[in-house]
């Protein structure tokens, strides 16, 4: 047999291209994402080192880049109406949140007995979710409205001198947008807890049920600590949901009476979009990005350690 015969040749050549084809297919994927990741890197991450180029500048209407350092930062901190909305934040988030927590775990819990209709009573709670903040607040503002809404309908049952004047009210706007805000999201929290505790084994509570544990204590005691990376995902989610506001803002109270109920976000957008100061409104918004990245950062590290350890 001559040498050009030997199969040894044909089976390199053979591998060679098995070769290839295994490099084509593991690059195919990649070479996919790859015009979509660069995008998302363009449009998000490119943006956000320019929204922090724009807030060490004195950017007006139009962007500028005579660079004045972290002076916009001290206006904004000086500035009045960032205090209140800075403030906002606090009340507004924390009652968020843990409103959420305690409505979402008990709607949980209910629904984890075996109830009759359990999938008509999981679907009507998580409706809410389905629908958007502005179609939210626009329903909360009638709601509320003192005109229209459930001070109007309670005095035409004769109670003259009931009021609900939250809406327009300073003092408890800020509480309107707490309700209608929970409305919506508990549903969602109730779904993540349900899923949290469906995943727990039964005899955990047939063990306590033979110790003579009672089942609130059970769920004290034993169901809701098992439960806590469920409880710290949600919070992750709602303080996210919470910084970043805004549309249930714009359609139930518009940041008023005033600015009562700004919100950090309803800040940003008034200062670079109606009074061209984007400067001032990019510094805000590096803020808010500094907000989301305190709640970000914990929960990925807590995420990335417990994966390695496990």
């Amino acid at each position: 047999m001559s040498q050009t015969d030997s199969p040894l040749p044909r089976s390199r050549a053979k591998a060679a291209r098995h070769s290839l084809s295994g490099s084509l297919e593991r690059m195919l994927p990649r070479l996919v994402i790859a015009p979509s990741l660069a995008v998302a890197l363009f449009f998000v991450y490119g943006y956000m080192l320019w929204t922090f180029v724009l807030s060490l500048t004195d950017s007006g209407m139009l962007p500028q880049y005579d660079f004045i350092g972290f002076a916009q930062y001290a206006r904004l901190f000086a500035n009045e109406r960032w205090n209140v909305a800075a403030t906002n934040l606090v009340v507004f988030g924390g009652l968020f949140i843990i409103l959420c927590l305690f409505l979402g775990l008990m709607l949980a819990i209910l629904l984890d007995q075996r109830i009759r209709q359990e999938g008509a009573l999981r679907t009507i709670y998580l409706y809410p979710m389905a629908l958007s903040l502005i179609v939210t607040g626009v329903v909360w503002r009638w709601i509320l409205n003192p005109g229209l809404g459930v001070e109007s309908l309670v005095r035409s049952w004769g109670f003259e001198d009931f009021t609900f004047d939250w809406l327009v009210n300073p003092d408890m706007a800020i509480y309107a947008l707490v309700m209608a805000a929970v409305w919506q999201a508990s549903g969602f929290v109730m779904a993540l807890f349900l899923a949290g505790l469906r995943s727990i084994d039964d005899n955990l509570f047939k063990a306590a049920a033979l110790d003579g544990a009672s089942l609130p204590k059970v769920y004290w005691r034993i169901v809701i600590p098992c439960l806590r990376p469920v409880v710290f995902s949600a919070v992750m989610i709602l303080a996210h949901i919470a910084i970043k506001s805004f549309d249930l803002v714009m359609a139930l109270t518009g940041g008023g009476p005033g600015y009562a109920t700004d919100l950090p976000a309803t800040f940003m957008y008034t200062y670079t979009f109606t009074r061209g100061e984007i400067g001032l409104g990019s510094a805000s918004a590096i803020m808010m990005l500094c907000g989301v990245l305190a709640i970000l950062v914990p929960y990925l590290y807590s995420e990335l350690r417990g994966n390695k350890h496990g």
